[in-house]
């Protein structure tokens, strides 16, 4: 019943004249509508998709906190009343004839009123052939209440046997009313966990300032409210204060902490050229910025955006419940009337009675509510927590698999190494001098956007080198760039490209190879046919990247390096590492197809990459992870994002998904053992040994209990250790 409808990839629910805003269940969030309703599968109150900061109580807390608070004494009264009777001082109240009539007037209210949203939850289940959780709830609420308004309005309708000593039809007003209450004290539980699971979404929405400081051109401030800024825009960070969007240092320096969007506590020093991200906190320094990201662009508000979705998301597993809930009501119908003929048929004097409460037991202390919010629960305080530790979990089936990971594949620039290369060494042959070798080199790469090019154009505008015109430039993947000059053809590039174009490297081979040896990438630079000399870059290893992957091995991960660099290179770089397993020299195109192979001898991939190059493998791989530092090609293929961009966040990611599949299956259990213990007791499976049927109300307590451990364990990853 439940999986048809969560086979499809959205429901979109259309209500005329409802709000702009669209709302979904947290459970469910295939379900979307326009405007503020119910969930038609599990009658949970529909929340907003986009968060906001201001977001103030959640409205349904507000409204069952109410319900909760008039239902109470007015319960605990008629509670009093029914179990009066061999309570001394109470037992003459108790025994008259008029104490059912003010049981009545009692529970009423809080049946029609303060149990109102439940009935109504259970009519649309009906109605919409959607059995859930207050299908049983309202089913069991009014069993009680019917038969005992029966009971006074018309007792001559009900056999002797019913009646007690004083010849009084036995009512259960108490049964109905506690039930309410205990479901609404479950709600505001359940509530108020949902609402701390949004704190971390919350706390980094308010980390963005209200206010930036405009610098005008003729060196003004003025003061802006943060919607106004606009790409361009100079803005003033003064000393303590956040910074407003995402940019560039245009003057000035300071120091800022990223700790809430990265998760690494030490400050980042900041100077003129450097990247500074809004929502971060400003040190004792002051500088200008110029903004190049705002509103949803920068990364602040794509991380909520992020964290919203993967908290509404669900893991496989969820499909276990759903499974389960799927046949689960239906089947505590059918147990309940069971039950009821059961007791009907052998149960003692009054039957009628007997049959009647373990009838409503069971409905009561079925409730799938635990069911349903053991996956849920997990799966949005594990992600909020991920974002506090830089650890932005797209969906949940990224987190549930990333425990199931036994191989890791890394690219190696950017995402081991630094990805800012560096000119070691420029060596031209004899006869030519260094600035031709350069001139040529600056002009191939004016056009590449690669981090190479990038090297050697930093390298060059250190020198007095006048760049080569050239024209025809052709970018060759995974070999290097090619072009024209004065009719001459140029080239730049690996081994590979200079051996396709008949170019000799026989007179500077040694001092390559031995480059090479040292850990440097190696680029041979020609014109026509013949080799000017070679240019030799280095990516610094990331400093945290050792350690890391000492980690990662400890954790039982196999570690993969995967570059298009030379072979030789690499495996400098892999033994520094401790790096047993190299795939080099792999075209992009490659890079997928050895996911695919790790994968067909049974390996279960994820794949660490942050360029563009990376992005079909982190497609492929069964949980793609890619560097915030990186390319948003790259992010956009990956399941997991690492905001600070080294690997010690893959530790963080790993320790996270083991914390919330561990903590997912001890709810599951929790609520299977629950049902499976407490439903043969409802239907009176200790009486004929002890004598004892289970009350109602006892099972509405156990039933809300139920919920509160879920809940309670679900929460306890607020504080699980997950740091590298």
């Amino acid at each position: 019943m439940f999986g048809s409808l969560l086979a499809m990839p959205s429901i979109l629910i259309s209500k005329p004249g409802a709000p702009g805003t669209i709302y979904t269940c947290p459970m469910h969030p295939q379900i979307r509508q326009v405007g503020p309703g119910s969930c038609p599968i599990c009658g949970m109150t529909l929340e907003p998709v986009d968060p906001t900061a201001d977001i103030g109580t959640n409205p349904e807390l507000v409204d069952m906190r109410c319900r909760f608070w008039i239902g109470v004494p007015l319960a605990l009264v008629v509670l009093v009343l029914a179990m009066g009777h061999d309570i001394r001082g109470l037992a003459a109240i108790a025994n008259t004839s008029w104490s059912p009539w003010f049981q009545f007037a009692l529970s009423t209210p809080v049946v029609l009123w303060c149990g109102w949203p439940f009935l109504v939850r259970g009519v649309e289940s009906v109605r919409r052939r959607q059995l859930n959780m207050f299908t049983l709830i309202a089913l069991g609420v009014a069993a009680a209440y019917i038969y005992s308004v029966a009971a006074i309005l018309a007792p001559q309708l009900f056999p002797a046997d019913l009646r007690d000593m004083h010849g009084h039809i036995g009512v259960y007003f108490e049964a109905s009313a506690v039930i309410i209450v205990l479901v609404l004290l479950g709600q505001v539980l359940e509530l108020q966990a949902r609402e701390r699971t949004g704190g971390a979404i919350r706390a980094l929405l308010k980390l963005a300032p209200k206010i930036a400081h405009r610098v005008t051109d003729n060196g003004k401030e003025l003061d802006i409210p943060l919607e106004d800024s606009r790409v361009g825009d100079r803005l003033r960070v003064r000393p303590g204060e956040r910074v407003p969007v995402d940019g560039v240092v245009e003057s000035g320096a300071s120091s800022i902490d990223e700790s809430m969007l990265t998760g690494e506590s030490m400050p980042v020093e900041k100077a003129v050229g450097a990247r500074v991200v809004g929502g971060s906190v400003n040190g004792t320094g002051a500088f200008v910025m110029r903004a190049e990201k705002i509103g949803k662009d920068t990364l602040l508000a794509q991380i909520v955006t992020l964290v919203s979705a993967a908290q509404r998301s669900q893991a496989p597993i969820q499909r276990l419940a759903d499974q389960v809930a799927g046949w689960f009501v239906p089947g505590v119908i059918a147990v309940a009337a069971l039950a009821f003929m059961g007791w009907l048929v052998w149960g003692p004097a009054p039957a009628v009675a007997h049959a009647l409460i373990a009838a409503v037991t069971v409905l009561i202390i079925a409730c799938p509510c635990a069911l349903g919010l053991a996956t849920p629960m997990s799966i949005m305080v594990a992600v909020g927590r991920g974002a506090q530790e830089g650890v932005l979990v797209k969906n949940a089936a990224a987190l549930e698999r990333m425990e199931k990971v036994d191989t890791l594949v890394i690219d190696k620039t950017g995402t081991l190494t630094e990805g800012r290369p560096q000119v070691t060494d420029v060596r031209a042959l004899p006869g030519i001098a260094q600035e031709v070798l350069l001139g040529v080199a600056q002009g191939l790469e004016q056009s590449s956007e690669h981090p190479l090019a990038q090297a050697v154009r930093t390298y060059s505008s250190g020198h007095p080198v006048t760049p080569a015109v050239v024209t025809d430039f052709v970018s060759i993947t995974g070999e290097g760039v090619r072009a024209r000059l004065g009719g001459e053809p140029v080239a730049l590039g690996n081994q590979k490209l200079m051996t396709n174009a008949s170019i000799d490297l026989s007179a500077i081979a040694v001092e390559a190879d031995q480059l090479r040896g040292e850990g440097a990438t190696v680029m041979f630079v020609a014109r026509g046919a013949t080799l000017l000399g070679l240019i030799a870059v280095a990516d610094p290893i990331k400093t945290s990247t050792p350690a890391a992957l000492e980690g990662l091995r400890a954790s039982g991960l196999k570690i993969v390096m995967l570059t298009g660099d030379n072979r030789r290179t690499a495996e400098t770089i892999a033994r520094k590492l401790n790096i047993k397993d190299v795939e080099a020299e792999v075209l992009p195109a490659q890079k997928g197809e050895i996911v695919r192979r790790l994968q067909a001898g049974g390996a279960v991939v994820a794949m660490a990459g942050d360029g563009v190059n990376d992005a079909p493998a982190l497609a492929s791989a069964d949980v793609g992870i890619a560097m915030g530092t990186g390319t948003d090609v790259a992010i956009a293929s990956a399941g997991i994002t690492l905001v600070k961009g080294d690997l010690t966040g893959i530790v963080r990611a790993r320790a996270l998904s083991r914390a919330a599949m561990r903590n997912i299956r001890q709810n599951l259990v929790l609520a299977f053992v629950y049902n499976a213990i407490g439903i043969p007791i409802a239907a009176g499976a200790l009486y004929p040994v002890f004598g004892l049927l289970l009350s109602p109300m006892i099972a509405a307590a156990a039933m809300s209990l139920s919920s509160v451990s879920v809940i309670g364990n679900a929460l306890r990853l607020r504080i699980v250790k997950i740091s590298a």
